[in-house]
C-alpha cells in the first residue's frame, strides 16, 4: 500500500493479463529496470511500486501480477489479491493487451472487472513494434473505451502519447503537489546561483566559524596534534555533510529463502503487502513499502531469498534476477534485518549473506524468526543461541540479536527500533579532538607491537565519513600496523563511542601521503621573498644576480 505521505502524488496501475508486458512498460516509464522481466508468464507476483514524471507531473506507478479469474494456484489467489488491491487504490488504471496473440477470453475477463473500477481506464495495446501490428491492434476497441493506444514497451514506440493520456487523466493537482513543486523550485533556483558563483557554500570548521576550504591556515599542517591542518578537516567536514542527507532511512530484509522475510513485513505493516507461502522463491522483486514513523517516514525494503551460487547459477533467469535485486537492496540500504530460522540455527548461507552486508558497510540486526516453533525453552536459551552465534560468526558481534516471532507478532517492533537505533549510530560524528583522546589513551594502554623490528607510530586520526563510519589514522609506516592492533583499536573505539549495529572502517595512511601544498598567508603576502631565498641563490648587494 502507499503511504499517506505519498498520497499528494496520483498513483497509476498497469494491469492485464499474464505476459502481455507490464513490467516492460513499467520499466519504460519509471526510467529504470526495477521489476524482473522474462518470457514467461506469471514472473510479477507482488505489487511493484515505482515514481515517473511527465509533463510537470509526478505519479506513482505499480505494476501487478497479470489477471486471472478461474485458478487453482494458492500462490496465484494471492497474486490476483495485490492486483485487485492496485486497481482499488488507482487513481488511473492503465489495461495492457497483447498484438501479438490479439484479444483472448481472457482479456475480456479482466475486462469485466475492470468496468467496475472507480477510475478511468487506458487502454493500451503492447509489442505493436510495426505499422504492420497496429492493424492487429485495432481489435482490442471492440472492448467500447474511447482510448485505445498501440505501444510498443521494449522500444519505446508510443509511449509519449500514452504518457499524454495518462496525465490528461490525472486527477487536478492537489495542494501536496502543488507545495512541493515551489519547493523544488526554490532549491533549484539556489543550486543555480551557486553553480554560477553568485553564492558560496558554507562550510563550518573545527572551531565552529566559516572555513575557506581551499585555504590553509598559518600554521599549515601542524596545527592538530601531529600534524593535519584546518584544510584538511574542513575537507572531512564537507564530505561527511555532504552524506549526511535527509533521505528516509532504508531497512532491508534479506535472508536465505522461507526464513519468514514477506511475514515479518506483513507484521510490521499489519497488511498482506507480500505474498506470503511456505513455497520457497516466492518472493522474487525486491519491494519498497514506506512507513510512517514517528514524524518522519521510512522504507521498508523485502527482496527475495538468496540461495547459494551454484543453485542460482543452475536455476532458471527469474532466480537470478532476483539474487541480483536482492544484493542491490543491500547495496541501497542503511540497514539490513538478516532474517534467520530459529529451528534451522544459523547456517552457513546465513554468514555468506551477512558477509554481503558487512562487506557493503551497512547496519545489522540479525532476527532470529519462528521462536514460537523453538521446543524447550528456558530462560537461558536465548542467551545460549547468542552466545552459539557468535562463537560461529565472531566478524558479526557487533550486530544485535533479536528473537521474534512473525507469525505471532512477538517483538517485531523491536526490530524496527534497533534498525532505527542503528541508521543513527551509523551517522555519528566525532570531533578530531575526541578521536584523539582515545587514540592517545589506547597507544598508552597497549603500543602498537613491533613489525620487522621496528615499532609503528600513531600520530593522529580524523573521521573521513558517516554511514559507515571511517577512520583515517595517519603513522609513521602504515604498512607496519598489525592486523590484530587494528582490531584492537577498533575495540577501543566501540568501548567508548558504541557504534552498536554498525560496521565501522579503519583507514591506516603514511602522514607524508596526506600532506598539502602550502599556500602564502595573508601576513607574509607584502613580506620580500628576498629574504626566504636560499643563500647560494641570494642577489649580490648591487641588486643584480652574481654572474654565472
Amino acid at each position: 500500500m502507499v503511504s499517506r505521505s505519498q498520497a499528494a502524488i496520483p498513483v497509476v496501475a498497469v494491469v492485464g493479463r499474464p505476459n502481455v508486458g507490464k513490467s516492460t512498460l513499467f520499466n519504460r516509464l519509471i526510467g529504470r529496470r526495477q521489476a524482473i522481466v522474462e518470457d514467461r508468464a506469471r514472473t510479477t507476483r507482488d505489487r511493484m511500486y515505482g515514481e515517473s514524471e511527465w509533463n510537470g507531473r509526478r505519479f506513482t506507478l505499480v505494476d501487478t501480477g497479470g489477471l486471472e479469474v478461474d485458478t487453482d494456484d494458492p500462490i496465484e489467489l494471492k497474486v490476483q489479491e495485490q492486483a485487485r488491491l492496485a486497481i482499488r487504490e488507482a487513481d488511473v488504471i492503465v489495461f495492457l493487451g497483447d498484438a501479438i496473440t490479439g484479444l483472448t477470453p481472457a482479456d475480456l475477463e479482466a475486462a469485466e472487472l475492470l468496468r467496475t473500477a472507480k477510475a478511468p481506464v487506458i487502454v493500451a495495446v503492447n509489442k505493436v513494434d510495426n505499422t504492420q501490428r497496429e492493424a492487429d491492434a485495432a481489435e482490442f476497441w471492440s472492448m467500447g473505451w474511447e482510448e485505445t493506444y498501440s505501444i510498443s514497451a521494449s522500444h519505446g514506440r508510443g509511449t509519449g502519447d500514452l504518457l499524454d493520456a495518462i496525465v490528461w487523466a490525472l486527477p487536478p493537482e492537489t495542494e501536496g503537489e502543488l507545495a512541493r513543486k515551489a519547493r523544488e523550485k526554490e532549491a533549484d533556483e539556489w543550486a543555480k546561483d551557486v553553480a554560477s558563483g553568485r553564492l558560496e557554500p558554507y562550510v563550518v570548521g573545527a572551531d565552529g566559524n566559516a572555513v575557506d576550504p581551499d585555504e590553509d591556515d598559518e600554521d599549515g599542517l601542524d596545527r592538530f596534534e601531529g600534524g593535519g591542518g584546518a584544510a584538511v578537516e574542513a575537507k572531512w567536514d564537507a564530505a561527511i555533510e555532504a552524506e549526511s542527507d535527509d533521505a528516509p532511512a532504508a531497512i532491508a530484509f534479506v535472508g536465505r529463502p522461507n526464513v519468514g522475510k514477506s511475514s515479518l513485513l506483513n507484521a510490521l505493516l499489519g497488511t498482506d503487502r507480500a505474498i506470503v507461502s511456505e513455497v520457497p522463491g516466492t518472493t522474487r522483486d525486491a519491494i519498497d513499502t514506506t512507513l510512517e514513523w514517528g514524524r518522519s517516514e521510512i522504507t521498508l525494503i523485502d527482496t527475495a531469498g538468496i540461495r547459494r551460487r551454484g543453485k542460482v547459477a543452475s536455476g532458471p533467469a527469474a532466480e537470478k534476477y532476483s539474487t541480483l535485486r536482492a544484493l542491490k537492496a543491500i547495496g541501497r540500504a542503511d540497514v539490513a534485518v538478516l532474517v534467520i530460522d530459529a529451528v534451522e540455527g544459523l547456517t552457513a548461507q546465513d554468514a555468506h549473506v551477512a558477509g554481503y552486508v558487512v562487506e557493503e558497510g551497512k547496519g545489522l540486526v540479525i532476527a532470529v524468526n519462528k521462536w514460537d516453533l523453538v521446543e524447550e525453552k528456558t530462560g537461558k536459551t536465548f542467551d545460549q543461541y547468542v552466545e552459539w552465534i557468535q562463537t560461529e560468526v565472531p566478524f558479526l558481534d557487533f550486530a544485535p540479536i533479536v528473537a521474534i516471532s512473525a507469525k505471532t507478532g512477538q517483538r517485531v517492533g523491536k526490530v524496527l527500533e534497533l534498525a532505527i537505533d542503528i541508521w543513527g549510530e551509523r551517522r555519528k560524528r566525532v570531533s578530531t579532538g575526541e578521536l584523539n583522546r582515545i587514540l592517545r589513551a589506547a597507544a598508552e594502554r597497549q603500543a602498537p607491537p613491533v613489525v620487522k623490528g621496528r615499532r609503528p607510530k600513531l600520530f593522529y586520526g580524523t573521521q573521513a565519513a558517516v554511514a559507515p563510519p571511517t577512520f583515517v589514522f595517519f603513522a609513521n609506516d602504515a604498512a607496519l600496523i598489525h592486523f590484530s592492533y587494528r582490531r584492537y583499536l577498533e575495540n577501543r573505539l566501540r568501548e567508548v563511542l558504541s557504534f552498536h549495529g554498525t560496521p565501522i572502517r579503519l583507514i591506516f595512511r603514511d602522514r607524508e601521503s596526506v600532506k598539502l601544498p602550502r599556500k602564502r598567508s595573508p601576513r607574509s603576502a607584502g613580506k620580500s621573498t628576498v629574504s626566504k631565498a636560499p643563500a647560494a641563490r641570494r642577489p649580490a648587494s648591487g641588486g643584480l644576480p652574481p654572474k654565472r
